[in-house]
């Protein structure tokens, strides 16, 4: 295997080993991609300015997020199906991100449970929740969450309804996916996956399989899952999952300065500006553009942390030094997790931690608390 020193590396590997219709699912946008684009574009034009003759013997890239002192300033974002880039894929990833020092955080439709992976650990993860129609099962899995020991409640608000992804489509990437014979002759040519799938007992959706009255195969699975999103959701039912929860609330899919009061006024911990990876709302502005107006309405009486685009630790940077008190990866984990299983999640935060502490380095900065808007070049 050809020496792996960039998350492009890894990116080009998963697209290697892991069935299409999988890949795409992590490495696509709605409608014509602009979005999903623009999260990186952005983020390449912004330059740094290069500082000499300062000591930088000593640095540090430790950071709090929600008061917890974590080695960088950098979480694993939820991701749906991550059980089905790499076996056992929401395990195997939570175990990297423990063994680093950085929160990982379980999707509503993860493959592995919030107990299988509780299981598997031994430090609070975080749990990102989806609010459905079924408020009973909503109910039953913010206490799951709760027994779980789940140290903080990331409450997704930007998919009410669905956005328009062609590659998912295309490939009949469904909830759960179809398995078409397009799809398995290429699943028969991706070999180690499938043994890997062969292996495990996990290849539904865990949170929901057992979990919801009627739910019995995969068929009344898919019906069910279709008919969920609730496009009622409204700062009512922010409110109603806060008091539920008890604990950390973190409100994720902010863009806009006045949602971001909002998420404010109902009391989040923390807020993400997010545009969904680009999945949602093409056209959208990229989540660096939108941050410094939210960091400005935040005020610092919220986090406000970033995510999109974000594959070096350069990004990082660049998100920091906007504003951010933290970043999610989502994407970028799911190359490494994808290529090589938890070993590649592992080599993924080493090489964000690394590029992230030389990058500072070369901007005079010896602190990534300390670093702000001075180290971008301005012409």
């Amino acid at each position: 295997m050809a020496l792996i020193t960039c998350i492009d590396d890894l990116r080009r590997l998963h697209k290697q080993r892991v069935p299409k219709m999988f890949y795409d699912y992590a490495e696509s946008g709605s409608w014509t991609e602009s979005t999903f684009r623009r999260n990186e574009d952005a983020l390449a034009e912004l330059k740094l300015r290069q500082r000499v003759a300062v000591d930088i013997s000593q640095r540090s890239i430790s950071a709090d997020m929600l008061g917890e002192r974590w080695t960088m300033p950098v979480a694993l974002a939820p991701t749906g199906l991550t059980g089905m880039q790499c076996a056992d894929g929401e395990i195997l990833a939570a175990r990297a991100a423990e063994q680093f020092g950085v929160p990982f955080t379980l999707s509503t439709m993860s493959i592995c449970s919030i107990e299988d992976v509780a299981a598997h650990t031994k430090k609070p993860f975080w749990f990102q929740l989806y609010v459905m129609k079924d408020r009973a099962f909503i109910e039953a899995l913010i206490d799951r969450a709760k027994q779980a020991n789940c140290s903080a409640l990331i409450l997704t608000l930007d998919l009410q309804i669905l956005g328009q992804r062609h590659k998912d489509l295309k490939n009949r990437m469904t909830a759960p996916p179809k398995l078409t014979a397009r799809n398995l002759l290429n699943i028969a040519t991706k070999p180690r996956w499938a043994l890997g799938m062969l292996g495990t007992r996990r290849r539904g959706f865990g949170n929901i399989m057992g979990h919801v009255k009627g739910i019995e195969n995969m068929a009344s699975l898919a019906q069910w899952s279709a008919e969920q999103l609730d496009p009622t959701l409204n700062w009512d039912d922010v409110q109603w999952v806060k008091e539920r929860w008890g604990g950390k609330l973190v409100l994720k899919g902010i863009l806009d300065p006045l949602d971001a009061q909002h998420a404010v006024d109902a009391g989040a911990d923390a807020i993400i500006v997010s545009n969904h990876g680009g999945r949602q709302l093409d056209g959208a502005p990229a989540t660096i553009e939108a941050l410094p107006q939210i960091v400005h309405v935040v005020n610092r009486r919220a986090e406000v942390w970033m995510d999109g685009g974000i594959r070096s630790g350069q990004d990082v940077l660049k998100a920091i030094a906007m504003g951010a008190n933290g970043t999610l990866i989502g994407k970028a984990f799911l190359n490494g997790l994808g290529a090589m299983g938890e070993p590649g999640v592992a080599e993924v935060l080493q090489i964000i931690a690394r590029e992230l502490d030389l990058t500072m380095a070369f901007c005079g900065h010896t602190n990534i608390e300390t670093v702000d808007d001075s180290v971008f070049w301005a012409s």
